[in-house]
């Protein structure tokens, strides 16, 4: 258990190093979503609809949830 959270905090540190911290939280938002998980549950489900990068943050938002 301890390794799932190790990669989760290191991952912290580089999202909150880079200052996209929020970033996704922002999209969902403005998106009308006020679940960010359901909106990452969205973005994977419409991949050809976003960039890369969103579904990149949706499958993040989903793991770092379990």
């Amino acid at each position: 258990m301890a390794k799932k959270s190790n990669w989760i905090a290191k991952a912290a540190k580089r999202i909150a190093e880079k200052g996209t911290e929020g970033a996704f939280t922002q999209q969902a938002h403005s998106a009308g979503f006020n679940d960010v998980l359901a909106y990452a549950r969205h973005v994977l489900a419409n991949k050809s609809k976003y960039d890369t990068r969103t579904i990149r943050r949706a499958v993040f938002a989903l793991n770092a949830n379990k």
